[in-house]
């Protein structure tokens, strides 16, 4: 028996979890301790925060932990790396694995083997992984030259969609909602906003987007279900890496079917752009099957947990 601690470090929350083996026995959730957010006195204070809350919850105390695995944004900043061991490492006693929030995210999927994972909240990107461990990944270029399907991506969308429909004479409701979103009087305000430096929250007007869609509104489906299909094209292209790499399963001789898991506010939470996305795939790249549900990056940490101790 030994007890595990697995933790999900992003940009705006921090989520951790303390294991029996593989029995999950508490989950608690605090704010960011990345260091590019919060200065290192606050990320040590949360992160004490988050262990003595497992402690409470689960009856084990840190101290007890045998092995702790860290998924964080930002992995390839040193700084972030080494304070993130030592402060584990300091509060636990126990060995510690930093590794990066999308190593979580694909393990949770795939458990050490070959996938490919969608990424799409605010941002986006895709990432593959082959059997022997190679890496492929796709968009996540930022939302100035792409973040395809993403938050970003269908506000700014919409508003290029909406004014799209006014100048066609089409009927739409979304330039509306959009104005009264951002709390704007006219379609001059508008213009003027979207070309202010920095520019505009995008990510903000997903709710309203979906919403004009869940009400008929025929612009806002177009925007969601194309979000969809741009996240798909991101997809293939990954998977067209892996081809060329020659790195793509193989059963016989045909392609062997490879699963796609997904994460992230958008892909998750609003279906027609997952619908979208899935229905692209099937006719295109039908060797790439699209799971049910999301994947819980905390459970990747935890099977990294359970692989290191010789349990996965």
């Amino acid at each position: 028996m030994s007890y595990f601690f697995a933790l999900d470090g992003g940009g705006t929350k921090t989520a951790g979890l303390l294991a029996e083996d593989d029995r999950v026995l508490a989950r608690a959730t605090v704010g960011t301790i990345k260091l590019t957010r919060v200065n290192e006195e606050v990320a040590e204070a949360r992160l004490k925060e988050l262990l003595d809350e497992l402690a409470e919850k689960s009856g084990v105390a840190a101290t007890k932990i045998a092995h702790s695995c860290a998924g964080i944004g930002g992995f390839s900043i040193e700084r972030l790396r080494t304070w993130t061991h030592d402060a584990i490492a300091k509060l636990t006693g126990g060995t510690v694995e930093v590794c990066g929030d999308e190593d979580i995210a694909l393990d949770a999927g795939f458990r050490g083997g070959a996938g490919i994972l969608v990424i799409a909240g605010t941002g986006s990107i895709v990432l593959a992984r082959a059997e022997d461990g190679s890496r492929y990944s796709t968009g996540g270029y930022g939302s100035g030259m792409g973040d395809e399907g993403s938050g970003h991506w269908i506000g700014w969308e919409s508003i290029h969609a909406a004014l799209h429909a006014m100048d066609d004479g089409r009927s739409s409701v979304l330039l509306d909602a959009v104005m009264k979103e951002w709390k704007l009087g006219n379609l001059g305000e508008l213009i003027g906003k979207v070309n202010e430096t920095p520019g505009p929250d995008y990510p903000t007007l997903t709710r309203t987007v979906t919403a004009c869609a869940e009400a008929g509104d025929s612009v806002a489906k177009d925007v969601l279900k194309r979000a969809g299909e741009e996240l798909a094209w991101v997809v293939d292209a990954a998977y067209r890496q892996m081809q060329a790499a020659g790195k793509a399963p193989i059963s016989g001789q045909s392609l062997a079917p490879l699963g796609v898991a997904f994460t992230g506010s958008v892909i998750t939470h609003i279906q027609p752009v997952r619908a979208a996305m899935t229905a692209w795939l099937a006719k295109k790249a039908p060797a790439l099957k699209v799971m049910d549900g999301p994947v819980e990056a905390l459970d990747g940490a935890l099977w990294r947990c359970l692989h290191h101790a010789g349990k996965a």
